[in-house]
């Protein structure tokens, strides 16, 4: 591991992300951009926007970005070196507004990311979840880019309540109510496209509406130490990794919650390997 991975480690560790991270070069960027551009066309904009669900199934294209070199540096940093991809999808906020009739719209009423956790969705134990937004455009303030609560990963499963103002783009549309979060706190996490940014399952973050022309597109990839599992795997097997003995009390928060998934159809062994074989799906 070099020195600079490893310091990149350790501010992990402390603030729960890490920002604008280089990964794609110029050619990767256009074919990946053009490719995507190809499901536009296919799917149309309504779907794109938040449909295209574990589809590196389907593309190797995109199988290619979850595999990316630079993107398994700093993963197996962070998780050690047997790592699993649990579940990708692309996120794309849309230009909504023209600027014609920007004050004629309340951005109140546009799409947005309420503060939450990942891990209040994602029914895992034994290991944390990592999670990655590659950006295919640029992700800046006026389109909506990350903004996220530095250190907040260290205070546990925060509640959680139906989100309040419409548009909240959360499947379960929750949020952790505003008095909860310490908004005074909030960094933004501006990409250039091809960066990345990457976060623990607890750090609190949101996204504010696309208020912009400009489309803001990210591929969205969660991976899991191999020690981890689905909550309904009973944990039989020791567990020795810190970060896995770390994220065990995540069940006591989680195991009650139906909006949280159960399975994963689409989880692929990216790095090393698995000793634990709790996704039984999983291809290699």
């Amino acid at each position: 591991m070099t020195t600079s991975v490893t310091k990149l480690q350790q501010n992990y560790n402390q603030q729960g992300f890490l920002s604008a991270l280089p990964v794609l070069n110029d050619a990767e960027l256009r074919e990946a951009r053009q490719a995507f551009s190809e499901l536009e066309k296919e799917f149309g904009e309504d779907y794109t926007q938040y449909s295209l669900h574990n589809v590196h199934l389907q593309y190797p294209w995109v199988m290619g970005l979850s595999k990316h070199p630079r993107i398994l540096e700093v993963v197996k940093a962070v998780l050690g070196p047997d790592v699993i991809l649990l579940d990708s999808r692309f996120i794309c906020k849309y230009p909504t507004l023209k600027a014609a009739n920007i004050q004629e719209r309340e951005e109140s009423k546009l799409p947005y990311v309420a503060w939450h956790q990942d891990m209040r969705y994602w029914g895992i134990a034994g290991g944390p979840v990592l999670s990655v937004w590659l950006a295919l455009d640029d992700s800046l303030e006026e389109n909506g880019a990350l903004q996220v609560i530095p250190g907040s990963h260290c205070s546990g499963m925060l509640l959680h309540r139906p989100a309040v103002r419409p548009g909240n783009m959360l499947s379960v549309n929750q949020e952790i109510p505003e008095e909860l979060v310490q908004v005074e706190d909030a960094v933004l996490c501006p990409l250039a496209a091809g960066q990345m940014s990457i976060h623990d399952g607890l750090l609190v973050h949101a996204s504010d509406a696309n208020t912009s022309e400009r489309r803001r597109c990210g591929f969205v990839i969660r991976y899991v130490p191999t020690c981890a599992s689905p909550t309904q795997v009973r944990q039989t097997q020791s567990i020795t990794h810190e970060l896995c003995i770390e994220h065990l009390l995540l069940l006591l928060f989680c195991s009650q919650d139906p909006d949280r998934p159960r399975k994963f159809h689409a989880t692929v062994l990216v790095s090393g390997t698995d000793q634990f074989n709790h996704f039984s799906n999983k291809r290699t």
